[in-house]
């Protein structure tokens, strides 16, 4: 999605103040690329619904956890691709009166709604798993077989499906690692399946199950923190504030400071920010917003910002010495 902008004036209060709609505030959701995730994750959630009650009654005949436990995962990625895929169309809608930002980091809260599942469900297997080891019990290593080759193969065409249909959103990224999560059960429990035909060792059951759930766990961990980032509205982290700072000044000459610089992500790719400069003249305020426009979006990749700007002639301006701090929020 690209970049939102909003500007406000050189001077709050001012006619110029309000909002450029026309030329400044530009909601573009490219919703070519939304349908595409949104295609992609429909796509590949009926493939894994299909088949997910098929794996879950077959793991429970064969008396297979690896096989439950991967059935498990496709009934938690059934639903999270489903979230997923609601969460693309509610993004689409533009912004109302309630929603001003529009919908667009309801599909960062779905990713950690989903990475929270893939934590649950991975302490699922990791409880039932210990008891198995404690008392092992009988594998149908013939019927566990067969079932995990075609849960194989159904989570390879979902794998492929959202990797090609992708563009590497967090909300993508949730869907993609619940069914590798799948994927790799489905590896699992062939692996568990020819072991116990050939020795009868059943322990290597909960012990591949609780090896894949592990697996899984870090880049849960990750998608988790990174969307927490977000919704907690943090810095990018890629985005240096005082290198903001030191930039504008060094090329727009006519600024005379820049502080109280805010910054957070709306969504992914949609950072937000605030400031206030400082100029020798009202007069040259339009021209120094609009280079900070260019310069902001250009070669920060910040498209929506609030610019309040001050002279040195404003009675309201911060004295020179006190304006060069960055504090905190106000």
């Amino acid at each position: 999605m690209s970049h939102s902008e909003h500007l406000s004036s050189p001077r709050a209060g001012s006619p110029e103040a309000a909002h450029d709609h026309e030329n400044g505030h530009d909601h573009d959701h490219t919703p070519e690329v939304t349908d595409k995730n949104a295609r992609a994750v429909a796509w590949a959630g009926l493939l894994i619904a299909g088949f997910m009650f098929a794996e879950l009654i077959g793991g429970w005949l064969a008396g297979s956890l690896a096989l439950m436990a991967d059935a498990i995962h496709m009934v938690t990625d059934a639903a999270s691709l489903g979230l997923a895929w609601w969460a693309f169309q509610q993004s689409k809608k533009p912004p109302d009166a309630r929603l001003t930002y529009g919908r667009d980091r309801l599909p960062v809260l779905i990713a950690f709604a989903n990475a929270i599942f893939l934590l649950v469900v991975t302490i699922w297997i990791c409880v039932e798993a210990a008891g198995r080891l404690m008392e092992p019990e009988t594998v149908l290593a013939g019927p566990m077989f067969t079932i995990a080759v075609l849960g194989l193969l159904v989570n390879i065409g979902a794998f492929l499906i959202l990797q090609r249909g992708g563009d590497g959103s967090l909300n993508m990224r949730s869907a993609i690692l619940h069914v590798l999560g799948d994927l790799l059960g489905s590896v699992a429990a062939i692996a568990a399946a020819v072991i116990i035909y050939f020795t009868g060792w059943y322990p290597i059951d909960p012990i591949l199950s609780v090896f894949v759930a592990l697996l899984i766990v870090r880049s849960a961990v990750t998608v988790m923190r990174q969307s927490a980032h977000i919704l907690l509205e943090g810095a990018p982290a890629q985005i240096d504030r005082e290198e903001i700072r030191r930039d504008l000044l060094a090329e727009i000459p006519e600024l005379q400071d820049v502080y109280h610089i805010h910054l957070w992500s709306l969504a992914e790719g949609k950072v937000n920010a605030t400031m206030h400069a400082v100029v020798l003249a009202d007069d040259q305020s339009p021209a120094i917003v609009q280079k900070m426009r260019t310069r902001l979006k250009a070669v920060h990749g910040i498209g929506h910002v609030t610019i309040e700007m001050s002279s040195h002639s404003d009675p309201a301006s911060p004295p020179p010495d006190a304006s060069s701090s960055m504090p905190g929020p106000d």
